[in-house]
């Protein structure tokens, strides 16, 4: 810990630093998630939250930077904590970092896991953003992602956001889940925009490796969507939103005007950001990964971070890796002043074969960005540059 403390004390975050708070317990563990989360742990609660706390109070000692604008609470389930169990963790938060009065203070929750004293307990301790994990309005879909929550549960957990004062909520929907089809995705996407929230992110399903899905795909129990299909998905969603009044910023993601989540972008854009809690990854000074245990019992049995350097090689694909997820892409003025070197002349010769193929672009004002077609095709585009 020492050591962090003189690195806080001697170098400088990034101007608009961000700090993620991971909260790793869920009633039950989804069926296609590889996420540091888990399930039948609810009576560690107590004793993570003391150790969250301590380590708040520990790494803010010297802290000398700029204020936090952006705070993301997520994990699991956030919203499994006692309301006064999060009441503790945001006075921590507020005791020990400055945080900027504009700040974006974000928390994940679980629709059937919502209650109007967890939501004041937010509201009253500061936060402004609420993102709900609702995947589905099908209950088939729902089931077969294991997850514990009905549609009507979202209606309901809306309604009670909205009653607490929440003016901007997030709806994260799933596609490409097996056995959806087109029209059950267009009827989960009108279902989610009858409830007029501010975002919506559209994540498509990544199947990972050792996952129930997983297993049960590769025993044949449960069918992919064709990629015809997923893309049809996708090109629906791109049309659906922009009609309906939302920016698409990022792949997945879609806001109103001013809504887009900031601390997102912030990550995508390599900013600093402090992470706390078992199995969080923060990125420091641009050039340091810090990497809390991944089990619950090790952080709060105090095992120590894994704190190491990133390499520029490393640093710069993150760069390009994450800038293409961006609708406006990669700035290469920012680019260039954070690496020391242009663009051009570390990724021009690769990036041609993606040019050719009308995947990517240059833009006139100093970017470099995926096209419409190479939002739908992102792996293959880099693997041109790898």
């Amino acid at each position: 810990m020492g050591g962090s403390v003189q690195r806080l004390a001697a170098a400088a975050l990034s101007p608009h630093p961000g700090l993620y708070i991971h909260v790793p317990f869920c009633a039950k563990k989804c069926g296609y998630c590889d996420f540091p989360s888990f399930e039948g742990c609810m009576g560690l609660r107590a004793p993570y939250v003391d150790k969250l706390i301590a380590e708040l109070d520990a790494r803010a000692e010297g802290y000398g930077h700029p204020a936090i604008h952006t705070v993301f609470i997520g994990a699991g389930t956030p919203s499994l904590l006692q309301p006064e169990q999060m009441t503790r963790i945001l006075d921590a938060l507020y005791q020990n970092f400055p945080l900027a009065g504009d700040a974006e203070i974000s928390c994940e929750a679980n629709p059937g896991a919502l209650t109007p004293r967890f939501l004041a307990a937010l509201r009253n301790g500061g936060v402004n953003r609420l993102s709900l994990g609702a995947q589905s309005a099908d209950a088939e879909q729902l089931k077969l992602l294991n997850r514990q929550h009905s549609w009507a549960q979202v209606e309901q957990a809306v309604r009670l956001a909205r009653r607490a004062g929440f003016d901007n909520i997030n709806i994260d929907l799933m596609l490409g889940i097996p056995g959806q089809s087109v029209p059950m995705w267009v009827d989960t996407l009108d279902c989610a925009l009858a409830l007029t929230p501010e975002h919506l992110s559209c994540y498509g399903l990544i199947v990972e490796d050792g996952t129930p899905m997983k297993r049960r795909i590769d025993a044949g129990e449960l069918i992919l969507p064709e990629p015809e299909e997923e893309r049809a998905m996708y090109e629906h969603t791109l049309n659906r939103l922009k009609a309906a009044g939302f920016e698409q910023y990022e792949i997945s993601n879609f806001a109103k005007p001013g809504k887009a989540c900031r601390h997102n972008l912030n990550c995508w854009r390599r900013e600093d950001y402090l992470g706390f809690g078992s199995a969080t990854h923060g990125l420091e000074y641009g050039d340091t990964r810090r990497a809390n245990p991944a089990s619950i019992q090790g952080y709060i049995a105090g095992e120590p971070p894994l704190i190491e350097s990133i390499g520029l090689t490393e640093r710069m694909f993150e760069s390009l890796m994450l800038g293409l997820r961006m609708t406006r892409g990669i700035d290469l003025r920012a680019f260039e002043d954070t690496h020391g070197q242009s663009f051009e002349s570390v990724y021009g010769e690769a990036a041609k074969q993606s040019l050719q193929n009308g995947r990517v672009q240059y833009t006139g004002d100093g970017f470099f960005r995926l096209t419409r077609e190479g939002m739908d095709l992102m792996n293959a585009v880099l693997l041109d540059f790898m």
